[in-house]
């Protein structure tokens, strides 16, 4: 029996991972998806319907979509992740920019349709939270450039 070829596609998102701080306590927002329902940090595809979007520009707008808030980009180099997934029998090589920002204002009850839930989380509900170990991982790098500022 042949071996079937698969077509392999690239895609390229942008999103933040979000932190306030009050006091001396600093939360990180997190979204529950809509569809597959993991928790994860907001996200999009790079110029999904705005065309000549930046990295930086989706990152911003999709933190607000899906987030409901407007967050500010703290950190210039964006943390960066990889991976496969399969949709309707294509391959699809996934490469997501997430930069880390401070939230300036807004609600996040005024999410999007594509996330059921928003919330802010302690670092370690964030840990318990979310659902892909890249997240986590690049969670923990965040983290320590915000404990230089705080």
């Amino acid at each position: 029996m042949p071996l079937q070829q698969r077509h392999t596609s690239r895609e390229f998102s942008a999103g933040g991972i979000v932190y306030k701080k009050k006091d001396s306590e600093v939360k990180w927002l997190v979204v529950q998806h809509s569809l597959h329902k993991r928790w994860i940090f907001p996200k999009g595809l790079i110029g999904d319907n705005v065309d000549g979007e930046t990295k930086e520009q989706t990152a911003l707008r999709e933190v607000e979509e899906e987030g409901g808030i407007k967050a500010r980009i703290a950190l210039d180099k964006p943390f960066t992740t990889t991976y496969f997934y399969i949709f309707k029998g294509t391959r699809i090589f996934k490469t997501v920019y997430f930069y880390l920002m401070e939230y300036v204002s807004g609600d996040i009850k005024d999410h999007d349709f594509e996330v059921s839930e928003a919330k802010w989380l302690t670092e370690e509900e964030v840990l318990e939270t979310l659902s892909f170990p890249a997240d986590k991982k690049m969670f923990l790098e965040a983290k320590e450039f915000v404990k230089e500022k705080v």
